[in-house]
Formats: C-alpha cells, sequence, structure tokens
C-alpha cells in the first residue's frame, strides 16, 4: 500500500498499544540498557505539523510552559534526508523506517 492512506496508517500505527518491551508490572524498559536511538530520543517534546508532541508518561503534571522549555530538534541538521537517499540508492527501498525495520537490518 502506498500513498496518503498508507502515510496514515503508519502515523496511526500502535498509537493506543503499549511498547513490548515495557514489564506490565512495573511499566519499566527491559531494553533500556541497549535501547535503540529511536527510543533514546523518545519523551522529550518535538513540533510536528500537528503541534509539540509530548510524552505524557514523561511530562506528568507539568506546564505548557515547561513542556515547551524542554523542546528539541532530533535531526537539526536533517541527516535522516541524506540517509534515507542513500539507502535508497544502495538498496532500493524506500519510505518510512521503524524500530522493526532497524533491529531487523
Amino acid at each position: 500500500m502506498q500513498g496518503e492512506e498508507a502515510e496514515r496508517q503508519f502515523a496511526d500505527f500502535a498509537n493506543d498499544e503499549p511498547c513490548p518491551v515495557l514489564d506490565p508490572e512495573t511499566g519499566l524498559c527491559e531494553l533500556y540498557e541497549s535501547r535503540p536511538m529511536t527510543c533514546r530520543v523518545f519523551g522529550p517534546p518535538v513540533r510536528s505539523e500537528d503541534g509539540l508532541g509530548v510524552c505524557e508518561l514523561c511530562f506528568q503534571g507539568a506546564s505548557d510552559k515547561e513542556i515547551a522549555a524542554c523542546e528539541m530538534k532530533p535531526d537539526p541538521d536533517d541527516l535522516e534526508s541524506r540517509l534515507l537517499k542513500e539507502l535508497e540508492k544502495s538498496t532500493g527501498k524506500r519510505g518510512d523506517t521503524i524500530i522493526a525495520f532497524c533491529l531487523a537490518s
């Protein structure tokens, strides 16, 4: 599947599901010491076309001002775009990536 519907499904994928490596009893990450980069940068507020996205678990009780003060830009030099172009050129594959893809590579 490609196009807008595929993008919507990718964006909505597992939004309401807990991370599969969180211990259901403690809520702690069982992969913490060797977690991938996506997990290492998850949590800080990041701006998108929908506004400032934030992990509710990390900012419980924080004000909008406190959350905004923690905003980060995860790829300030836009390295991802260049890397994705290199990946497409070397493998012929293209599209968005997810943790499962990165771990399987």
